[in-house]
């Protein structure tokens, strides 16, 4: 925890970059962005977006590492939108991105928010549907990864 001092200083810090136009609060795919943190640090509030991709994108937008998020224009923020709907289009190599080959299309991808949820989720059906080893753990509730079981994760488990 921050002392009283730190917290006043940081305080004058921000009210010397505080300008007309900046925004204390920015949405950003279905995700409110704190606009006082650095744009790198910022981005990674955003569910599928880690802190090596963000410090990706923001050298391909080529915004500056040392601005806060809330200083960003429209046509940066736009930009980096942009670049994470498709990065592969922005020579992001393959590796970097969170969704390789798709079972379905084969496709490379980088899921955020909403999509990240809901691929997981059909990746988890998909599995149960077809009866494999790691739905069927899915499905009873248990530990999919091969941890062991008999005296660890009760807690969650109810009832026998």
């Amino acid at each position: 925890e921050a002392s009283k001092e730190e917290q006043n200083i940081y305080r004058i810090i921000m009210a010397l970059i505080v300008g007309d136009d900046f925004q204390h609060i920015l949405r950003v795919l279905n995700t409110n962005v704190d606009g006082r943190e650095k744009v790198m640090y910022s981005l990674t509030k955003i569910k599928g977006i880690g802190r090596r991709f963000a410090n990706i994108i923001c050298k391909k937008a080529e915004i500056d590492m040392g601005k806060r998020a809330g200083e960003l224009s429209a046509a940066e923020l736009e930009s980096l939108m942009v670049i994470v709907s498709n990065p592969r289009q922005f020579r992001v190599p393959d590796w970097f991105l969170n969704r390789k080959k798709d079972v379905k299309d084969g496709k490379y991808s980088q899921l955020t928010s909403n999509q990240l949820d809901t691929k997981l989720r059909d990746d988890i059906e998909r599995l149960k549907k077809m009866r494999n080893h790691r739905g069927l753990r899915h499905y009873w509730g248990i530990k999919v990864r091969g941890q062991h079981t008999k005296t660890t994760g009760r807690r969650g488990k109810l009832g026998k």
